[in-house]
C-alpha cells in the first residue's frame, strides 16, 4: 500500500503556517487588553478548541511518569512568561524590532544543549550565531538612539527569547515519550493556568474588554498556534526539520510586512540592517548546525 501524500503541497503549507504566525503581533498591537491578558486568553481559547479531540488521550495521561509531569509543568510555566514578555515588549518597541530578536531563540538553544547536553558547534555554525548577535546589537543600539523605552522593548523581546528556549529544553526530553498532541495539551494548560494566576496576583481585569478584544483572542489560538504550529508539526512528515526551522525565518518578514501595511509602522535603515544581519546569521546557524534529524521539537511558539 501506498504511503498517502500530503493534502497540500509541502512548500504551500509552509508559507500558510508562516504567514499564520506572522499575525501573532500584529494581533497583540491591535488589542487593547494588558499583554499579559492577551496571552492568557490565546492559551485559554487554544486549550479549549483542542480539548474535543483529547478524549482518546486519556490513558496517555494516566501513564504519565511523575518526572515527566514535573517537567511538562516547568515547560508550562516557561511558555507563559514567554508570552508575557514577548507581548510587553509590543508596547514598547516596534513589532520589526521584536519578532526579529525574539527570532534569537534557536541560537539560545543550542547554547543550552551546548552546557547541558554537550551538544558540539560547527565553525560555522558559531559564525552564524555571532552575526545574529551581531544583528541584535545593531537594532538594540538604533533603539536606544531613538528611545529608551524601545531599547527596553528590546530587552523583554530578548528574554521572551530565552524564555521560550528554557521551554523547549524542558520539553526535548519529555516529547521522546509523549505524544505531540498529549505533549501540547499538558502544557498550554499549565501555561494558561500560570498566566491566571499572574492576572490575579496583579490585579488584571479578566473581564470589560471590547468585542474586537474577543475576536483577537479567538484569532491568536486558531491562527498562529493552532494553524500555524500545527501545520510546522504535520508537515514534518514529508520536509526535513531543517527546512522547517528555516522557513520559520519568514516569520519576521512577515510580522514586519503586515506591520507596515496594517498598523503603518515604518521600518528604519537599522532595523532593515539589523534585522537582515539576525536572518542571515540564523539562517547560516541552522544550515550548519549538527542536528540534522528528520524528528526534533516543535517550532518555537509565536
Amino acid at each position: 500500500m501506498h504511503n498517502q501524500g500530503p493534502p497540500i503541497h509541502p512548500y504551500l503549507a509552509l508559507f500558510i503556517g508562516v504567514t499564520a504566525v506572522s499575525t501573532s503581533a500584529i494581533f497583540v498591537k491591535l488589542s487593547t487588553a494588558p499583554a499579559s491578558v492577551i496571552a492568557t486568553y490565546r492559551l485559554a481559547f487554544t486549550v479549549l478548541l483542542m480539548t474535543p479531540f483529547m478524549a482518546s488521550r486519556v490513558a496517555e495521561f494516566r501513564r504519565i511518569r511523575a518526572r515527566d509531569a514535573w517537567f511538562c509543568t516547568a515547560s508550562g510555566v516557561f511558555l507563559a512568561f514567554h508570552f508575557i514578555f514577548w507581548f510587553t515588549s509590543l508596547e514598547y518597541t516596534t513589532v520589526a524590532s521584536s519578532v526579529v530578536l525574539v527570532a534569537l531563540q534557536p541560537i539560545f538553544a543550542f547554547i543550552g544543549t551546548f552546557i547541558f547536553f554537550g551538544e558540539r558547534l560547527t565553525l560555522r555554525s558559531v559564525i552564524g550565531a555571532l552575526l545574529a548577535i551581531a544583528g541584535s546589537i545593531v537594532i538594540s543600539w538604533g533603539d536606544f538612539a531613538s528611545s529608551g523605552s524601545a531599547l527596553w522593548g528590546d530587552l523583554l523581546a530578548i528574554i521572551a527569547a530565552v524564555m521560550v528556549t528554557v521551554y523547549y529544553l524542558f520539553g526535548q526530553n519529555v516529547r521522546q515519550r509523549l505524544s505531540l498532541m498529549a505533549y501540547t495539551y499538558f502544557v498550554y494548560g499549565i501555561a494558561t493556568v500560570t498566566l491566571f494566576l499572574y492576572d490575579f496576583a496583579l490585579a488584571r481585569p479578566l473581564a470589560g474588554y471590547p468585542t474586537e478584544d474577543w475576536l483577537i483572542f479567538l484569532a491568536l489560538a486558531l491562527f498562529p498556534t493552532l494553524m500555524g504550529h500545527t501545520i510546522f508539526n504535520g508537515i514534518l512528515k514529508w520536509v526535513s526539520t531543517s527546512v522547517v526551522s528555516t522557513s520559520i525565518l519568514g516569520e519576521p518578514v512577515g510580522a514586519t510586512i503586515l506591520a507596515y501595511f496594517i498598523l503603518g509602522e515604518e521600518i528604519r535603515s537599522f532595523q532593515w540592517l539589523g534585522g537582515s544581519i539576525i536572518l542571515l546569521g540564523i539562517y547560516v546557524f541552522l544550515k550548519n548546525s549538527p542536528n540534522k534529524r528528520k524528528k526534533a521539537k516543535q517550532p518555537r511558539s509565536a
